[in-house]
């Protein structure tokens, strides 16, 4: 007996999931001497099956090369030691040797195997941790985790840089009497581009499957979710998503089970993508880009890419201005087939252009659309099959205020 996957929002997400403990503590990383939580641990006792996704950017900060390097050697994890305000990305060879450290720190607090856990940074690229604040922490980490805390959300709010927000949510569905959970956290506001961006989201799940199989569920949720976001169009040194699962809930990833699985990972995911976006800095709009009729998907992709990272398109949002214009010249410039007497634009359900034509008696309607602060852009390419939906912001003098200084 099976039933569809039910998503809830802002839970305790990492934790969710049966034997997932989580902590977080502050060990001042941004050296200011607040308390606030910047260093968190998510830990199974039971080894997991692990899949991470990584950022395409060349440049990788130390604890992606560190991911990379630790899940291709195929080991058990056992979870995954985080920290904000500072990225140690751009960190030469004491990066490197921080990164480890860390690892080692936390494997040693869980009285875990070595490489048997993950490490992720977020923050100020350029900087070195601060190591003799960092390491007491995460000992102290460990023996919250080991002695059964459970705080996912501590440990979401941990791992926050500009966001005013934290992102969680847990997605659950039944097989067989038996019930697997999903969790999820994940943070990022600024330097939001396709190929993910300066977003950290960990997954955890108490379904048994092997690292593999993770894998290949992971990328393919990835693409449409967070892969398919855009803030400011910066694409980040740390960008990681990963998934650990351990078997707990007592259900195999099978022919039975693996449909649900694959429906409950996209609802995470694509929940955790959307609260990034809606989280931007300083944005005031959230957009829905859904173009089709393209002559193939990754034409569709080039032009709502090139649409959703527009400059002169995203300040028109701002500005509640609904310029079509705008549209069809960042449309123009994309890599695709395009013949301008054949496309249709509509904001929202309200045509703004068919087959090239403009229609101005609507643009009142145009203007109430675009003045909402979440709406969709529909385009219709007429030009084949393609399609591809890409969430974007609006760009505000609030995002300059915010990332012209420290």
């Amino acid at each position: 007996m099976s039933s569809e996957a039910h998503l809830q929002e802002d839970t305790d997400g990492v934790s969710d999931p049966k034997g997932f403990l989580a902590a977080a503590v502050s060990s001042d990383v941004r050296g200011k001497g607040d308390d606030l939580l910047d260093t968190g641990i998510v830990y199974s006792p039971s080894p997991c099956s692990a899949a991470g996704v990584f950022t395409k950017n060349a440049v990788k900060a130390a604890p992606v090369l560190d991911c990379e390097r630790i899940l291709k050697s195929g080991t058990l994890i056992h979870g995954v030691v985080a920290n904000s305000g500072n990225a140690n990305a751009c960190t030469g060879t004491q990066g490197i040797q921080d990164s480890l450290k860390m690892i080692r720190l936390a494997e040693a607090a869980c009285g875990s195997l070595e490489d048997s856990f993950l490490v992720c940074s977020t923050g100020r690229i350029g900087d070195l941790l601060p190591m003799d604040r960092i390491g007491p922490a995460i000992a102290k980490l460990g023996e919250s985790v080991v002695g059964g805390i459970k705080f996912g959300n501590k440990f979401a709010e941990c791992i926050l840089t500009s966001d005013t927000r934290k992102k969680t949510c847990t997605a659950r569905f039944e097989i067989d009497g038996k019930q697997v959970t999903i969790g999820g956290a994940a943070k990022g506001a600024g330097m939001i581009q396709p190929n993910m961006a300066t977003m950290l989201a960990f997954v955890t799940t108490d379904i048994a499957a092997s690292s593999n199989e993770l894998k290949a569920l992971l990328t393919e949720a990835v693409d449409p979710t967070f892969n398919a976001i855009t803030v400011d169009g910066d694409m980040s040194t740390n960008d990681t998503v990963l998934v650990l699962a351990n078997g707990e809930s007592g259900v195999a990833l099978d022919d039975k089970s693996k449909a649900l699985f694959q429906k409950a990972l996209y609802q995470v995911c694509d929940c955790l993508a959307d609260k990034i976006v809606s989280d931007g800095e300083r944005i005031t709009k959230v957009v829905e880009i859904l173009i089709s009729g393209a002559a193939n998907d990754i034409d569709a992709e080039n032009i709502a890419r090139a649409i959703g990272n527009s400059l002169l398109v995203k300040t028109s949002w701002y500005g509640n201005d609904p310029n079509w214009g705008r549209l069809m010249d960042a449309l123009g410039y994309a890599d695709a087939q395009i013949d301008q007497y054949a496309i249709d634009i509509s904001y929202g359900d309200v045509p703004a252009l068919v087959l090239g034509d403009p229609i101005p008696e609507n643009k009142p309607k145009w203007k109430e659309v675009v003045s909402q602060a979440r709406f969709p852009i529909k385009i219709d390419m007429h030009q084949g099959n393609g399609s591809y939906r890409l969430r974007a912001s609006d760009l505000t003098e609030g995002y300059v205020d915010f990332n012209k200084s420290e």
